[in-house]
């Protein structure tokens, strides 16, 4: 129990909002159904926006008297943003992350949320509506793969590399063009870096031993505030690009995460320079 919230209802109102409202929509989704938001790769569907009514609707049962911040709500009243630094309890919804891979039918999407008491994420859940199953963490006890058989599998990040061997995620679309091209130009350093359009399934992975490093410049607190929690409690060392903490209120400075301070370092140093 997290700050009087119920993770396991909420993990499993995560479920339900993807059995009801989610996969049913999954490669059946009509032109009318997706709408572009703030450009071309920036899109909502009917999935979203009913994901996140439902999950809103049910939320008081799960952790009462919280405020809730969903991404499509913050897009229709963006002054609900501005409650998440001072709520005294809050629940940041993401109700379909990876909505272009979803809209294009590619199967790599997920639906996550996190727990926020006092300016601290305390909680954080990823669910994968394909795999039906979670990762999950609360702040000091770990991070989970958490299966619908009820069998628990504790995450551990990888041990670093050098930087020639470094596998990992990177998403450089926010980069001013002239940082963009220095950026990708230090991205030849590093073994593979790539991005899946997904953050939910990057943090999964990530957290689970298969990527050294993950790379963001826009922080949205539905895209990552679970899934850093997951990192850090999988034993990942994880830093705005000043390094300082990454915090709920925050939306720039950069997000870099590394499987330890050493590869962070050095990351910051030799690829994420600007």
């Amino acid at each position: 129990m997290s700050q009087s919230v119920d993770i396991a209802a909420l993990a499993n109102l995560l479920q339900e909002a993807a059995v009801k409202e989610i996969l049913p929509r999954f490669r059946n989704l009509e032109s009318g159904d997706v709408r572009m938001k703030s450009e071309a790769i920036d899109l909502v569907t009917e999935g979203d926006e009913a994901a996140e009514r439902l999950i809103k609707s049910k939320i008081d049962a799960v952790a009462p008297g919280a405020v809730f911040i969903g991404e499509e709500s913050v897009a229709a009243d963006p002054a609900l943003l501005d409650k998440l630094a001072d709520a005294d309890l809050a629940v940041v919804v993401d109700p379909i992350d990876g909505t272009f891979n979803f809209a294009a039918g590619l199967p790599l999407f997920g639906v996550m949320a996190s727990v926020v008491a006092k300016g601290e994420t305390v909680a954080g859940i990823i669910y994968d509506p394909l795999g039906n199953d979670w990762v999950i963490a609360e702040k000091g006890s770990g991070a989970w793969m958490c299966r619908p058989n009820g069998s628990q599998e504790k995450l551990s990040v990888t041990a670093g590399v050098p930087i020639e061997s470094m596998v990992g995620g990177a998403s450089t679309g926010f980069y001013k063009e002239d940082d963009r091209r220095v950026v990708m130009g230090n991205m030849a350093k590093v073994r593979i870096a790539t991005s899946y359009r997904c953050a939910a399934h990057e943090y999964r992975i990530f957290a689970a031993g298969h990527l050294h490093f993950l790379m963001y410049q826009k922080l949205m607190p539905w895209d990552h505030l679970a899934g850093t929690l997951i990192a850090e409690e999988a034993g990942a060392y994880a830093a705005r690009f000043d390094g300082s903490r990454y915090l709920p209120a925050h939306t720039n400075g950069g997000l870099l995460l590394a499987t330890d301070k050493e590869s962070w370092e050095a990351l910051r140093r030799e690829v994420f320079t600007v």
